[in-house]
């Protein structure tokens, strides 16, 4: 067998290039030697022998799926190219770029092999830290600055020699929030969002996946409120954080007295952060993760996306601010 010259292969339609060049830039960046057709066939030569050749110098072979359909043809060729790599025990990994969801029909039989979603962008660190270790075999190191997990799966904690010693974690719970700290830190205010509902659920006892009531916000550990706060407001330059939102919630006209306060102020209120867009609650998919975003729009309330139950656990959570303090 011919020596392994390259570490993956780029298997996509011709229709994705652009996308393929960026990935093939970042593989490169990292270390790793992507075959690019563009990059390894010269001008006229026979595209099929070049294929043919590749197999036997690549470790690794990304399928990557896009927008744009595969011919009957194209697909039939694809399942060839991939039979032949599974004969001489080359992985395959399909790659599904951004705004592909599923693999599709004709291509199902690339479903026996677990895949790496772009589902972020093209830029998406998650999947190219799932796509460096499906080439390489070993799991990238994770970098603080620049983190590659989605929410769905979070790590105990991230590296944290740069983390300023003055921050306080304090947690009556024992719970770690260094990783909230440094997804913070980081600018990263997506899987720090997430987190947030993850550390909060553990503060009282619940599960990923389950939701905070408001009674229970009503008593929510008083030191673990004031560090998930203090995190948000320091590292947002004060723009975001509970305390933040509960200062825009009293301007709105709430009187923290009671918990309930009644649609027009969840809704003044909800226009103000723009959890609220042309009189409708948006959807979760519609949050701004950026500096970018109003005064007090993040973090969101842990509970179900809508007007009713967001202004119930906005009532909570300004009331148990009040009664720590923050």
């Amino acid at each position: 067998m011919m020596e392994q010259q390259f570490d993956v292969f780029l298997a996509h339609s011709s229709k994705d290039k652009p996308l393929i060049r960026q990935i093939y830039r970042q593989l490169r960046a990292r270390g790793i030697r992507p075959w690019l057709d563009e990059e390894e066939i010269p001008p006229g030569t026979k595209f099929q022998d070049e294929i043919q050749q590749a197999i036997g110098q690549i470790k690794t072979a990304a399928i990557c799926i896009g927008q744009n359909d595969l011919g009957p043809w194209q697909a039939l060729e694809l399942k060839t190219f991939i039979s032949q790599c599974v004969r001489r025990d080359i992985p395959v990994i399909p790659v599904l770029l951004p705004g592909v969801e599923a693999i599709p029909e004709n291509l199902l039989f690339l479903s026996e092999f677990h895949g790496v979603f772009f589902r972020n962008g093209i830029d998406d660190e998650r999947a190219f830290f799932q796509l460096e270790w499906g080439i390489t075999g070993r799991k990238p190191r994770i970098d603080a600055t620049s983190v590659m997990l989605e929410p769905s799966e979070p790590v105990s904690s991230l590296p944290t020699e740069d983390a300023d010693p003055a921050d306080n974690l304090a947690s009556e719970k024992g719970i770690d929030y260094g990783r909230l700290r440094d997804l913070l830190k980081a600018q990263n205010f997506k899987d720090a969002d997430y987190e947030t509902y993850l550390r909060m659920l553990e503060a009282v006892g619940r599960k990923k996946g389950d939701w905070i009531r408001d009674k229970e916000l009503l008593n929510f550990p008083c030191a673990d409120l004031k560090t998930i706060d203090r995190l948000w407001v320091k590292y947002s330059d004060g723009k975001f954080g509970f305390s933040v939102q509960k200062k825009i919630y009293v301007q709105c006209g709430a009187k923290l007295e009671a918990s309930i306060q009644g649609d027009k102020i969840w809704e003044k209120f909800g226009d103000r952060v723009r959890w609220r867009v042309n009189n409708s609650w948006i959807y979760y998919k519609d949050v701004t993760f950026s500096t970018s975003a109003p005064q007090g729009h993040l973090p969101i309330p842990v509970g179900s996306f809508n007007g009713w139950s967001l202004g119930l656990l906005v009532s909570s959570l300004a009331l148990a601010l009040v009664k720590c303090k923050v």
